[in-house]
């Protein structure tokens, strides 16, 4: 009989935990997207949602509210208000601190410096045309979705045996196909090779949702 103070007994019930972030493609960027989109995928992200907007000046500053106050406040929600966006819900295992490493450091002058292969040393010119936007933190990143997206339902972790399950009628299955196509083959590189397949083969990955809303700046 297993005590009741066991290390087994202490452990934690299983959960899955998959992260969301919110992406942004600022104005200067955009004519850019559909290459800071295959970043995005190739970096292992799913975009769960994905929409296309103006965003007026009074919407831009409600977005950066907590910027209010700093001089650089009106220079952002102008440049911000001053062409399309593009924002993407973006999810994957610690997405919020991988979509930060990927963008890079905020002023693109200094990402060209120390890190030029980063999203803002590329596309960017400056600390406030720098690009691309991320979420800093859970709470940022559930705002910033909810801002961006209002129909988005964000639903619980799945914990316990509620974790069981989807593993069990989520997960392992198409992980045993791949797995069985994995003996199959034989590749060379078998990790890179069963990533490629599940990206390729996994019947449960969500459907992009494509929003497209282009209004007049003011």
């Amino acid at each position: 009989m297993m005590d009741s103070d066991s290390p087994q007994k202490r452990m934690p019930a299983p959960r899955i935990f998959v992260e969301r972030t919110l992406a942004l493609i600022k104005p200067d960027a955009v004519h850019k997207a559909d290459e800071i989109e295959d970043i995005i995928l190739t970096s292992g992200f799913t975009i769960l949602q994905k929409r296309k907007l103006q965003l007026s000046p009074e919407q831009c500053s409600d977005f950066y509210a907590e910027h209010y106050g700093k001089l650089y406040f009106p220079h952002l929600t102008v440049f911000m208000s001053s062409g399309s966006v593009v924002a993407l819900a973006l999810a994957r295992h610690q997405a919020i601190a991988t979509w930060k490493a990927i963008m890079g450091p905020v002023n693109s002058i200094k990402a060209r410096e120390t890190q030029p292969d980063c999203l803002r040393a590329r596309f960017g010119t400056c600390d406030l045309r720098n690009a691309v936007h991320g979420s800093d933190s859970f709470s940022a990143a559930e705002r910033e979705i909810r801002f961006m997206f209002p129909n988005s339902v964000i639903e619980p972790i799945p914990m316990g045996e509620a974790a069981k399950d989807y593993l069990n009628r989520y997960v392992n299955p198409t992980l045993l196909n791949g797995l069985t196509e994995l003996c199959k083959k034989k590749p060379a590189d078998p990790f890179t090779w069963l990533a490629d397949w599940l990206m390729e083969n996994n019947p449960n990955k969500p459907k992009i949702s494509v929003e497209v809303e282009i209004k007049e700046a003011a």
